[in-house]
């Protein structure tokens, strides 16, 4: 072979995997937009080139260069860019649905607000809400502003007297970076009142709701069950007379409603809940029963 064949060889080489690198990288660019940025790079190939090269390692489609996207993934630890994050979000189920681990009741409770609408005369109306993220056992309540009061609220009023009612603790509280939840350790009422609990408290990254996914999907559940049906069956004058139809769903949701969720598997959460119960803490509050049971006799 001549010395420019092999100069040849080495240049197309250096092209396809050029061309492969591209369609790793940003794996919805189209041969065209893919002639161009490798032109920007001192490499000439043409859009038909660029297909070539797709067609002999099965990638013509944009879904197998997502796909191809996934595998490699899969095999090798990466850090994904912004933009793959993104497109593997968007076409990808599996990506998109990433799951959040708790593996018994109590691990990790989720919180979040969410705006309701306004009502005639009070104003606007936000939902305090939380969820166990084992069970889907979930609580919430409605308030005319979404200052850190209210969040401090609902866990002391309605979602830490269920823990403690059955002798479980919350490990660990998850929530976005709003203000209600977030601020100064030694100031904010919400950190000062996890601090007195003992409870860890986890953030979201900023601008990812779908980090905080079981609770988003409560939150469609209660839109799509609730709050559009009642919103049309039912008029509203008060808050109170909202929280009331809601508590009446809450009831049926967690002790009714058979749940679809990951591991739930037809369950309605105040099973999941129950059954989720850490052992550990049943013995050591059996044997503490014990022990005072001993000093009383």
């Amino acid at each position: 072979m001549s010395l420019l064949s092999q100069l040849d060889c080495r240049r197309s080489a250096e092209i396809e995997a050029a061309i492969l690198d591209h369609a790793l990288a940003h794996p919805c660019h189209g041969a065209t937009r893919v002639e161009q940025e490798l032109r920007l790079k001192g490499l000439q190939v043409s859009s038909g080139g660029v297909r070539g090269v797709w067609m002999r390692h099965n990638l013509l489609t944009k879904h197998e260069r997502l796909l191809r996207l996934e595998k490699t993934t899969a095999e090798r630890t990466i850090t994904l860019t912004e933009e793959q994050t993104r497109v593997l979000e968007r076409f990808s189920p599996e990506f998109r649905e990433r799951h959040i681990e708790a593996p018994y009741t109590g691990a990790l409770v989720a919180v979040d607000t969410f705006f309701v609408g306004t009502l005639k005369g009070v104003g606007k109306i936000f939902l305090q809400t939380a969820i166990d993220c084992h069970s889907r056992y979930a609580w919430a309540r409605l308030y005319p502003s979404k200052l850190p009061v209210t969040a401090v609220h609902l866990m002391n009023s309605d979602v830490l007297p269920t823990f403690e009612a059955n002798e479980v603790k919350i490990e660990t509280v998850l929530s976005d970076n709003g203000r209600e939840f977030c601020g100064r350790p030694d100031q904010h009422p919400y950190e000062l009142f996890l601090q007195l609990e003992d409870i860890a408290h986890r953030t979201t990254r900023v601008r990812r709701p779908q980090s905080n996914g079981i609770l988003e999907r409560f939150h469609r559940t209660l839109l799509d069950e609730h709050f559009r049906v009642e919103g049309r069956r039912t008029w509203f004058e008060t808050i109170e007379e909202m929280q009331a139809v809601l508590d009446d769903y809450l009831e049926g949701y967690n002790t009714k409603r058979p749940h679809q969720g990951r591991g739930m598997n037809g369950r309605t959460p105040i099973r999941a809940f129950t059954e989720g119960m850490p052992k550990t803490s049943n013995t050591e509050v059996t044997s503490q029963t014990k022990t005072a049971k001993l000093k009383a006799a």
